[in-house]
């Protein structure tokens, strides 16, 4: 059919032959079998990959978690110092607004003497202020930044971790665990919140991750008697760290004290020197209440190192420096956010520059 057609288009206009007809005329935009793809000018270009920020350092980290105890101080610095020459009445303003930012009485005191030394009857600049700021509070604190080290030869170590309600116990432990899970150590939790099904739950889940041994009953069962088990069940099993979370307490509740003491006298009873730890979680945001936790949990469980949480979300973070000052406890740990990676062993130096903003 199609040569016949050819044959009358040429008898009739004497013409070239008719174009062979191969189907549709192919679309230029398309790839043809050979080709490569003709890209589309109005297409839009594909956005290239952004990489993945940077990972913050452990000081970053710190220092954004106490912006807002360290802008605090600045604003107080900056109102008290700018465009006044240094006298009496600004070092007296001046320590009221330290006292006021929970570092403790004694601690302003000192800070202020520091700050006049030499330098009346001038202006000082604030970033001058905030050196010696740091400084003085490093100085105060490099005595009880002490890690916790744990005494591998009594195994297993005991950490018993005690605290108010809402301090991050349960948290803390798993963070703990993890910390020592990477070290190779071998860990077992005991979960003697008994009060609360969810701590139960928190403490298993916290098991699952870092492959450790977690030794709970139901909830409402006898902590001490939990706790003694979880002790027999480490000894058996050859294991570095028990980790015993405990209830949150307020410490003016003498019935719940006592069961925390009783704990700790069953502990003794298998072990004289168990609790060889036992940590105090304390609420940064709490402020000045946290001065009379440490008091009095001191007093019934006999604490031997803080680990202060929650730096993130105060701007009150001098009162570690206050209860630094006054009871002289190690400071093991601090915690500035929910991250595993956000506990960290305490530094006096980097705590320092970071709540004065340097």
């Amino acid at each position: 059919m199609a040569e016949a057609k050819d044959s009358l288009f040429r008898r009739l206009f004497g013409g070239p032959a008719l174009p062979k007809d191969d189907g549709p005329t192919p679309d230029p935009g398309m790839a043809q079998p050979g080709m490569h793809p003709v890209p589309d000018p109005k297409a839009p270009s594909p956005e290239p990959e952004r990489p993945a920020p940077p990972k913050q350092s452990w000081f970053q980290r710190l220092k954004a978690g106490l912006a807002r105890s360290s802008s605090a101080l600045g604003e107080g610095i900056a109102a008290v110092f700018t465009k006044r020459k240094l006298d009496a009445a600004t070092l007296e303003e001046f320590e009221d607004m330290l006292i006021k930012a929970d570092l403790g009485v004694e601690m302003a005191a000192a800070i202020s003497e520091a700050v006049g030394k030499g330098r009346y009857d001038r202006e000082i600049g604030t970033e001058e202020v905030k050196a010696i700021l740091a400084a003085e509070v490093e100085a105060a604190l490099s005595s009880v930044a002490r890690p916790l080290v744990l005494d591998l030869n009594a195994k297993p170590h005991v950490v018993l971790v005690v605290g108010v309600n809402g301090t991050g116990k349960t948290t803390t432990i798993g963070k703990l665990a993890a910390k020592y899970r990477s070290e190779g150590l071998t860990v077992v939790l005991a979960a003697g919140d008994t009060f609360r099904a969810a701590a139960i739950d928190q403490l298993r889940i916290w098991g699952e991750r870092t492959g450790s041994k977690v030794v709970a009953r139901e909830p409402g069962a006898d902590a001490a008697g939990l706790a003694f088990d979880a002790y027999k069940q480490a000894k058996a099993k050859g294991a570095d760290v028990l980790l015993i979370d405990t209830a949150g307490r307020l410490q003016n509740r003498t019935e719940l004290m006592a069961e925390l003491e009783k704990t700790v006298r069953v502990l003794k009873k298998i072990d004289p020197a168990a609790p060889h730890s036992v940590l105090l979680t304390l609420d940064a945001t709490t402020g000045q209440n946290a001065l009379s936790q440490v008091d009095m949990f001191g007093k019934v469980a006999g604490v031997t190192g803080l680990v202060m949480t929650k730096l993130d979300g105060t701007a009150r973070g001098g009162i570690l420096v206050a209860i630094a000052r006054k009871y002289g406890l190690p400071i093991h740990f601090i915690g500035v956010g929910e991250g595993v990676d956000d506990l960290e062993p305490f530094a006096a130096a980097d705590f320092a520059k970071a709540i004065a903003g340097l």
